[in-house]
């Protein structure tokens, strides 16, 4: 079984924008199913398409399985979906030694800013980078699926 070990945080807006980030992807996602902590998920990230399948969290540990889809599937799957697509940009940083994601969003959840770190095993060590500031990995706002379904702008 795939298992996906993260821990999400709320960016320091003062400290981000003051550094200097690796060019982002655009990213386009939508949700097939959203139920009960389990998600299918579409997602466009440039070129690139894939459909994932996430079981519900626990302890910041839930089992994905992601696959690569044809960019015109994704595209038609996308039109499915029937909570708002969410739209982002994704940085990816190295920091310490492990590699950081932090997706800038737009449209419906346009403000709100958050990086992932993913880890090997649950209480693996890491360094928090400056402008990562507030911790809400168990806070189920703060799920993309969660956005989508009541975007960032409503709260």
């Amino acid at each position: 079984m795939a298992l996906e070990i993260e821990h999400k945080y709320l960016i320091r807006r003062d400290l981000w924008y003051a550094i200097h980030k690796p060019a982002g992807i655009k990213i386009r996602q939508g949700y097939l199913l959203s139920d009960e902590g389990k998600t299918v998920r579409v997602r466009i990230a440039g070129d690139n398409a894939f459909l994932t399948i996430k079981g519900p969290s626990i302890n910041a540990s839930r089992a994905e399985y992601e696959y690569p889809v044809p960019a015109g599937d994704a595209e038609e799957l996308l039109q499915l979906c029937t909570i708002p697509i969410i739209e982002k940009v994704r940085y990816r940083m190295e920091y310490a030694g492990k590699m950081w994601e932090v997706d800038e969003f737009f449209g419906e959840n346009e403000g709100l800013i958050l990086a992932e770190i993913e880890l090997s095993f649950p209480d693996e060590s890491y360094h928090k980078p400056a402008w990562a500031g507030e911790e809400v990995t168990g806070d189920p706002r703060y799920y993309n699926s969660c956005l989508a379904a009541n975007p960032f702008s409503g709260w």
